[in-house]
């Protein structure tokens, strides 16, 4: 009874949150009622291109999570195990609870010689250094053609430059970059790698590769924008879904994000578009976002449960 007592708890604090955030910025939810969906029919040529994309992007995570063992001592998994491991356990997202996608990827990479340490060790960074990377990509909606930091002041373009050197001063700096990795496992609840590997080098390696991932990502989104009829710079677009994710990240309280992470993205559009035009967009991309991880890791599992099947009957 607990458990169903916080996650209606949960459910209720992200409704407030997200009922307050497009409140806030004048979105009228009832006027979606009235919109056209024939205008939204999107371009099915650049759909089909942002998926590509997108999943092009998660199977670079993938093997961003396998170079990362590496690093911490493990043994270098060919990148196609690397990509199997990584999805099937993404699939754990989507179990109630934060720890089944980590665990979940522990206990498959046992099966590779990966020990539950280094596994788990690789994905926690793995998420903080993604993090760090988005907010840098995020960091773009003060600059682009928008202009959205007059809307946020000095403050928040001051605020926007500060984490940018702060990030990169953190995984440059050998001392700050392991004191980083020690806090984040702290507040992840892991323990700390059995090999920290918290070089000047490694530690820019790791974020320049995320940055480059979210890179990705954020143009996948734009893409999608763009099949929707619409046309908008990459500047104008992109990073919003970059700032929107680490939004949603940060509000531990919401499943994956779900509701802040729309509201966040919202906001960030409203100066390229209408209020509602921009909650269209936010919920097009959540169910953009979750078919494109969920069917290719649906079906990696499948690989991977026949393939395992197939070994113990030969054993």
């Amino acid at each position: 009874m607990m458990k169903i007592g916080v996650r209606l708890s949960q459910v209720g604090l992200t409704a407030i949150v997200t009922w307050f955030i497009l409140d806030r910025v004048g979105v009228d939810i009832a006027a979606l009622g009235d919109v056209d969906l024939a205008v939204w029919r999107p371009n099915l040529l650049l759909l089909a291109v942002s998926c590509l994309v997108l999943l092009l992007g998660y199977l670079f995570s993938a093997g961003l999570w396998g170079r990362i063992v590496r690093d911490l001592g493990g043994p270098t998994l060919p990148v196609w195990t690397s990509i199997r491991l990584f999805m099937v356990a993404n699939l754990g997202r989507y179990v109630p609870g934060k720890i089944w996608q980590i665990a979940g990827l522990a206990y498959l990479a046992k099966g590779q010689g990966v020990s539950g340490g280094v596994a788990t060790g690789a994905a926690v960074l793995g998420q903080g250094i993604a993090i760090l990377a988005a907010s840098l990509i995020g960091v773009g909606t003060l600059f682009g053609p928008n202009e959205a930091w007059p809307r946020f002041g000095w403050m928040g373009l001051v605020a926007g430059v500060t984490v940018a050197v702060v990030i990169i001063a953190t995984v440059t700096v050998p001392s700050l970059c392991r004191r980083a990795i020690r806090v984040w496992c702290r507040v992840t609840r892991t323990a700390p790698p059995e090999r920290p590997a918290a070089g000047s080098n490694v530690g820019l390696r790791w974020l320049a590769l995320y940055v480059v991932n979210w890179g990705i990502y954020a143009a996948a989104f734009w893409l999608l924008y763009l099949s929707l009829g619409e046309w908008k710079t990459f500047m104008e677009i992109g990073p919003a879904f970059a700032a929107a994710y680490v939004a949603g990240y940060l509000a531990v309280f919401a499943p994956a994000g779900a509701g802040i992470r729309e509201g966040f993205l919202v906001v960030l559009l409203q100066p390229t578009m209408s209020g509602e035009a921009a909650l269209m967009v936010a919920l097009a991309a959540r169910v953009w976002t979750t078919v494109v991880e969920f069917v290719p890791a649906a079906l990696f599992a499948v690989m991977h449960t026949r393939s395992s099947s197939s070994e113990q009957t030969a054993t």
